[in-house]
This record gives C-alpha cells, structure tokens and sequence, in this order.
C-alpha cells in the first residue's frame, strides 16, 4: 500500500467547516420544503410575503426544495478537503 493510498480520508456530514455548513443548509432546505408543500396543501398564504399557495406550488416547492438538499447533503459527504488540510 502506497502513502497515497494509506493518508485518504472517508468523507463525513461533520469533519470540515465545510460539510457542517452543507449539512446545515440541507437540513434548513429540507424542512423549508417541507413547511411551504405543507402549507400549499392547506390552501394556504406564504407567511412574510402573503403569497397565496396551492397545492401545485406546494409539490413543486417540495421536489425543489428536496432535490436541493439533496445535493447539498452529497457535497457534504464526498467533497474533498481543500489544499489547507
């Protein structure tokens, strides 16, 4: 085994500023998502700007909003460190 290979690191949600800011904006985007597809299912207004909501804005909220955390959440896992580590 080379030192290369010896020295890698398993990514983790948790180990660099990085991935704990990227864990933190998944987790903030997810339950986002989750609260406007929930209010546009009540036929409900958006709370600071009063934007009425239905349930076709609430699903497409959801998808974009999970698929968004999502990404951040796999950049949080498998980015590798910078050139300061």
């Amino acid at each position: 085994m080379t030192s290369s290979t010896a020295s890698t690191r398993n990514g983790g949600l948790l180990e660099t500023p990085f991935s704990m800011g990227a864990t933190a904006v998944a987790a903030v985007t997810a339950l986002l998502s989750v609260f406007i597809a929930w209010t546009g299912y009540n036929d409900g207004v958006f709370p600071v700007i009063g934007y009425q909501l239905d349930i076709l804005t609430g699903a497409v909220a959801l998808v974009f909003g999970l698929t968004l955390a999502l990404v951040a959440l796999t950049a949080a896992a498998y980015m590798e460190p910078g050139f300061g580590e």
